[in-house]
């Protein structure tokens, strides 16, 4: 999870009052944080928020909703905006690489040290959470006094535009960045296969960025008195606009005076950024239900003014008011959720009956150790894996079957939108996170997934090496069957997941429990892993029915 650091004394400056340490190490992690410990008499804080909350991955944006959670200044936060006279256009041929751009301008920002790091970190957590590792976003801040509008977005031939990257001093074209410079190394991925490349620049020809690799070292931020042009392209249009506010509002909470830009995007002419809210309007009743507490509507809507938004109560009804920073606000039971942080979570629960019960390990549970104790000695270490995916890399990436699964009704992620029906594609993700890491590596997971509704356990091991061979695979897949007494019969399995004619089904009783083999290098690629990858995965059920207690 996304940890941001910050001085205890720049907190209270922001927050207008002095607040106690202590109640701040309270308080904080009600709005959805872990708050690490700080030593003896030192200034230094450190708190760990959930992803779903962007807006507060900046100590500036925690002061914010710290002034509502704390009763200091309850309610919406608002930001004057005025209109400049800066120009921004956007090309046609940007429209198949990068297609949305938003930028905005925050003048008269006093930039210290420590501002200064607050707000690169602020950048990078962005960039890594709604950002993708860039791939969905990628932001850039410029000293404007170096550059002359207007700016323009275009794509540029690899040769045709030559500049100083941040942090250097030799002159590149944009190949040659994608290629040498440590960040064109990193992210050149992202601009894999493209002929041409996405650059901002200004009124006479200066390179502002090189979108999503890295910013020219001409408009680098310095300690002092500035204008700030900010800019955000990306392949998703919320996201890139979210990306924009947040900056641009942490940049108004230091002092900064926002100002519109005018975006010439395909004949179309609009202002950037733009921070209206947006209304919702909940149903008390019906929250209250989903709380388990009758709150009414005026509780509500102190509930929500506790948690940075505005609310009006109006009969059975609340309108809400929310800002434009306010990323994970999709549905109603979002609105539910800040109602019940409002109220506060430790003022949920009541008394509970104590009685003496003799507790024990469910016969499922030891015979999943047994298991467990199998794959360690088979030179297999275990991992766990989140329970929830999506269709994409369930069915699609992994060429797996495609079935029916059970959807998140609100999901707070696209990368989490329904439960998982196999384990194999959650386990080839913890290979690509580790692939800088030495080999072989070979792990298992004995976990929960949902077919048909319902709740199956599942063995999967999985292996990366130099040279995986389907004799490999086939070696330790019966070892195991071997080792947990399983009558089983093999046969050839077509899954597209597999090199053809190195994929093979065990059948049990006449039924197939499980597959193994050789993975597709199509399907290697996909998950972006350098080396060959063999995996099993086993439906346990039959297996523990059909042994009862005896497994092991």
């Amino acid at each position: 999870m996304p940890v941001i650091n910050f001085k205890y004394s720049d907190l209270c400056t922001m927050l207008g009052e002095q607040v106690p340490e202590q109640k701040l190490v309270e308080r904080i992690p009600m709005i959805g944080a872990d708050m690490h410990e700080t030593e003896g008499n030192s200034d230094d804080m450190t708190v760990e928020f959930f992803p779903d909350r962007p807006d507060l991955y900046s100590v500036e944006g925690l002061a914010r909703a710290l002034r509502a959670f704390l009763d200091i200044k309850p309610g919406m936060e608002t930001y004057p905006v005025s209109d400049s006279d800066v120009e921004v256009f956007i090309d046609e041929s940007v429209k198949a690489v990068r297609p949305y751009f938003l930028c905005g301008i925050v003048r008269d920002v006093e930039i210290t040290d420590e501002f200064l790091r607050s707000l690169m970190e602020l950048q990078e957590k962005l960039h890594i959470t709604i950002g993708r590792k860039r791939s969905k976003l990628a932001i850039g801040v410029h000293d404007l006094s170096k550059v002359e509008p207007p700016f323009t977005y275009r794509l540029a031939g690899p040769k045709t535009v030559r500049f100083v990257p941040l942090a250097m001093d030799e002159e590149m074209d944009l190949d040659e960045i994608l290629l040498k410079n440590e960040k064109g190394k990193e992210y050149n991925r992202l601009l894999a296969g493209m002929s041409e490349y996405p650059v901002i620049l200004d009124r006479d020809g200066q390179v502002l960025s090189f979108p999503p690799i890295i910013n020219g070292r001409l408009t680098t931020v310095t300690v002092g008195r500035h204008d700030l042009f900010i800019d955000v392209t990306g392949n998703d249009r919320k996201a890139v606009k979210g990306a924009l506010d947040i900056v641009a509002t942490a940049l108004a909470e230091r002092g900064g005076r926002i100002e519109t830009v005018i975006m010439h995007d395909r004949g179309e002419t609009s202002r950037s950024p733009d921070l209206s809210p947006a209304v919702r309007r909940i149903s008390v009743k019906e929250c209250d239900r989903f709380l388990g507490r009758q709150l009414g509507p005026d509780g509500t809507v102190e509930c929500l003014r506790r948690m940075g938004l505005d609310a009006v109560a109006d009969g059975d009804y609340v309108t809400v008011t929310i800002p434009s920073t306010r990323l994970d606000i999709m549905h109603d039971v979002d609105i539910f959720e800040d109602v019940a942080t409002g109220f506060g979570f430790d003022n949920f629960g009541g008394s509970y009956d104590v009685g003496q019960t003799t507790g024990a390990l469910l016969p499922e549970t030891t015979l999943s150790e047994g298991i467990r104790d199998v794959m360690v000695g088979l030179g297999f270490t275990e991992v766990n894996t989140l329970t929830l995916s999506n269709p994409d890399e369930e069915f699609g990436i992994s060429r797996l079957p495609e079935m029916d699964v059970v959807r998140v009704l609100n999901p707070i992620t696209e990368d989490h939108t329904c439960l998982r029906a196999n384990l194999a594609p959650s386990l080839v993700k913890i290979l690509r996170h580790n692939k800088h890491r030495d080999l072989p590596q070979r792990i298992f997971e004995v976990g929960y997934v949902v077919r048909d509704e319902l709740t199956k356990l599942h063995l999967c091991a999985m292996a990366t090496a130099s040279k995986v061979t389907f004799t490999e695979v086939k070696s330790w897949t019966e070892s195991f069957l071997r080792e947990a007494g399983v009558q089983y019969t093999l046969d050839q399995c077509d899954f597209e997941t597999f090199v053809p004619g190195r994929g093979a089904s065990i059948v049990m009783d006449g039924k197939v429990i499980g597959i193994f083999g050789e993975m597709a290098p199509s399907v290697v690629v996909g998950y972006e892993i350098t080396h060959p990858v063999g995996f099993c995965e086993i439906d346990l059920e039959p297996i523990i029915a059909n042994k009862k207690d005896t497994l092991f």
